[in-house]
């Protein structure tokens, strides 16, 4: 019997997978939004770091001769104020402190917040009770007088800043990361962990935590510019950065006092602020419908 030769073609190269991290990536380049507020967002950090290097006055040099000088006059780029400082110089020290007060105290909030959520969703029960009874009290709570308290009793100062804003911010934190744990500690790989014996540290640590990895990155993006909001209130109230220091706060406080005098001293910190939030938001509103594009 003679054999029946089955003509045969070649395989296609193996295609690699694609996680759903590359595709959320693909997504988010594709927003332009997004990518526009992650150019915007990259500028403001590179001039707020190296751009005090670049100018020639410092941020709290009084020049008494150059009191209320206007934009491109006398060597000041964006004019001066009523002590002859440079708007310049303190609108780039103003923007890295505002960017470093939404950075850390973000951080804060969000060590305290992934964290108290993580433990609460997990365990359930008592426990879960308990801790977010106290989530519900400190919601009612004045976000601005808590703060004002915090100041108050232990002083003014950057880092009272940093912790006090981060102690308050938590608590939306919390809740959604308790709400996204009672969804995960039902899946099957939480099941099978228990399973091989895990204790429930290493399960919240190892699991848990890692999956909240995604909307948590989305919240991030959205709580800085509500801290650097928060940051600029304080300072508008008198109760932020202490001078000779600045932050877009201050900035936008003195502006709004001298605007009849000098409009450069308003406009200008107004739409720093202005582009450093939008930049926030577009990044933030992208990195949602890159993780989940079915909510959109």
């Amino acid at each position: 019997m003679s054999s029946i030769d089955i003509p045969t073609t070649s395989l296609p190269a193996a295609v690699h997978g694609r996680s759903l991290w590359d595709d959320a990536r693909r997504r988010l380049m594709r927003n332009r939004a997004a990518v526009t507020g992650m150019v915007m967002l990259v500028c403001l950090v590179v001039a707020a770091v190296i751009g005090p290097w670049l100018v020639p006055f410092t941020y709290d040099a009084v020049n008494k001769g150059d009191v209320w000088a206007p934009p491109l006059t006398q060597g000041h780029i964006l004019g001066a104020d009523a002590l002859g400082r440079d708007l310049l110089a303190r609108l780039l020290s103003g923007l890295q402190v505002s960017l470093m007060i939404g950075m850390v105290a973000t951080l804060v909030s969000l060590v305290i917040g992934v964290a108290w959520g993580a433990i609460a969703g997990y365990l359930g029960g008592v426990v879960d009770e308990v801790m977010m009874r106290i989530v519900d009290v400190l919601y009612a709570l004045p976000f601005i007088f808590f703060v004002i308290l915090l100041m108050v009793t232990f002083g003014s100062n950057i880092v009272l800043i940093f912790v006090a804003i981060g102690a308050v911010e938590w608590l939306t934190m919390s809740r959604i990361v308790r709400g996204q744990t009672l969804s995960l500690k039902q899946k099957e790989f939480i099941e099978a962990a228990r399973a091989a014996g895990l204790t429930q540290d290493a399960i919240i640590i190892r699991h848990i935590v890692p999956n909240l990895l995604g909307p948590v990155m989305v919240y991030v993006t959205l709580t800085i510019p509500a801290v650097i909001l928060a940051e600029s209130f304080l300072s508008f109230l008198g109760m932020g950065v202490q001078p000779p220091a600045a932050s877009l706060g201050t900035l936008i406080a003195g502006g709004a006092q001298d605007m009849e005098l000098a409009w450069w001293l308003l406009v200008f910190p107004s739409l720093t602020m202005v582009v450093t939030l939008m930049s926030f938001n577009f990044i933030g509103d992208g990195l949602r419908d890159a993780i989940d594009p079915k909510d959109r």
